[in-house]
Formats: C-alpha cells, sequence, structure tokens
C-alpha cells in the first residue's frame, strides 16, 4: 500500500514529560523521562488491557507485536518490562530514528526486532500467520485524525496473525462516527461475541480487545488476575476492569 509522503518526527518536552509529534501539534506518543519504561499516556495504558485475557505466570513468554510504533511506550514495556519476545512494525524511519534517539528504544536484540514496513502488507504476509499472542494496533494518521487501516480485511488478517488464544487491542475514537463502522468491522472479523470495549478515555480514545479461539474469561479470574497485574507492574488493571464492557449483540430480524 503506497503512502504519501511521510511526516518528519519532531518532539517537544514539558513538565519532564517529551512528546513525538509529526508534522503538527497532536501528540503522537509520549514519555516520563526519569521513567523512560512507566506508559504515561492514559490509552496507552489500557492498550495493555490485554493482558486480563492471559494467564500473567506466561506474559514473558506471550509473544508481543505492535503495529504502529508511536514513541515505543508499549514496545519498551513489552519487551523491558514483561521481558516477553517484542517485534514493532513502523512504516516511518523518520518515527524509528526518533524512538532511538529521544525516547530510549534499544537496539534489536534476540528478544526485540523494530521492522521498518508498512503493517499491511506485514499483516497480509501469510508467513507471519499465528505468529502473535498479543497484538497492539495503534495506526493513526500524522494529525491522529483517523486509523490508517480500518477495513473489515485489514481485520481479518489481524485475526490470522494472531495465534489460537491470542488478543488484540485496538485504538480507536469512540466518540467518532466512524466508531460504530469500526467495531462492526472488528466483530465481523472476530464474531460478536469475541470483542469488548474499554469506555472513552477524557481525550475520546477507546480501547477495544477483540480475541480468538476462546471465550471471555469469568469474571472472578479476571479479578484475580487484575489484582496480579497491579501489584506486579503497578498497571491500573482493576481500573481497566470496571471500564470493560462486552458488546450489546446484534438484534436477530
Amino acid at each position: 500500500m503506497k503512502r504519501s509522503r511521510l511526516p518528519i518526527a519532531t518532539l517537544s518536552e514539558s513538565l519532564g514529560v517529551r512528546c513525538l509529534h509529526l508534522d503538527t501539534p497532536w501528540i503522537q506518543g509520549a514519555m516520563r523521562v526519569s521513567k523512560p519504561l512507566k506508559l504515561e499516556l492514559e490509552y496507552v495504558q489500557r492498550m495493555m488491557a490485554w493482558m486480563l485475557l492471559r494467564d500473567p505466570d506466561t506474559l514473558s513468554e506471550t509473544r508481543c507485536v505492535q503495529l504502529g510504533l508511536g514513541a515505543a511506550a508499549i514496545t519498551k514495556f513489552c519487551h523491558g518490562v514483561l521481558q516477553a519476545p517484542t517485534t514493532a512494525i513502523e512504516l516511518n524511519p523518520s518515527v524509528v530514528n526518533a524512538c532511538r534517539r529521544w525516547f530510549k528504544l534499544p537496539e534489536d536484540d534476540e528478544r526485540l526486532s523494530v521492522i521498518q514496513m508498512d503493517a499491511a502488507v506485514y499483516v497480509a504476509d501469510e508467513r507471519h500467520a499465528g505468529s502473535a499472542d498479543a497484538l497492539c494496533v495503534d495506526l493513526y494518521d500524522h494529525e491522529a485524525a483517523s486509523p490508517v487501516l480500518d477495513d473489515e480485511t485489514f481485520y481479518r488478517q489481524c485475526h490470522g496473525l494472531l495465534a489460537p488464544g491470542g488478543v488484540m487491542s485496538v485504538n480507536l475514537f469512540g466518540r467518532d462516527s466512524s466508531f460504530a463502522a469500526s467495531t462492526e468491522r472488528l466483530k465481523a472479523a472476530f464474531g460478536d461475541d469475541r470483542v469488548a470495549q474499554l469506555k472513552p478515555t477524557r481525550e475520546g480514545n477507546t480501547v477495544v480487545l477483540a480475541w480468538k479461539g476462546f471465550e471471555l474469561p469469568p469474571r472472578e479470574l479476571m479479578v484475580e488476575r487484575a489484582e496480579t497485574l497491579q501489584n506486579r507492574f503497578k498497571l491500573p488493571a482493576g481500573k481497566w476492569l470496571k471500564l470493560l464492557s462486552t458488546f450489546t449483540p446484534r438484534a436477530t430480524p
């Protein structure tokens, strides 16, 4: 898939927080300079809600894939905190360079691979089928106005990228008119009963979860997992669980 000219990554910094921009004032990612592995933005924290659907004792074995690098917050967390095998796909070389120079993204190693390529090409490649256990999708244009990839074919390919038992988290704007259409595409790809959402952040970001090959765990189990995640990683997982809801099934004609 061809793209127009790719914007140049720039940064701003205020009150100890460094932000990534792409030719606009819109924030594409952020890092607290004194805590580079901390997930600074609320919606980015919520992108990790997939952890509620996985056994916490297997997180270091979870194959994590991110489509869209942003300021590398999720990539660094999966690699540096979870100690999990991590792959990030980013089309814009300026973003990769900025993350390595300004946002403490380490060089590739045996557990980290940052690949400069189009996410659409990556997910369409059948060689990657079943290669992800946790897939985070945050693919917005440089004005942070709409997802770059958001059709049913793309979500079906994401489904194929996941292994059985895998979970995907997607950043969508819940207050945008396109949200309902996006969730319908997700449900078409994953099934009505395998998609759930968190309530929007103050900024309007709504994280949607979709999973493959299993039923939603009992709430009691997710409460237990949330407590483990809070204690182990200092993440507000209990809040995620309170904000999480499944979609109302469509009425039968």
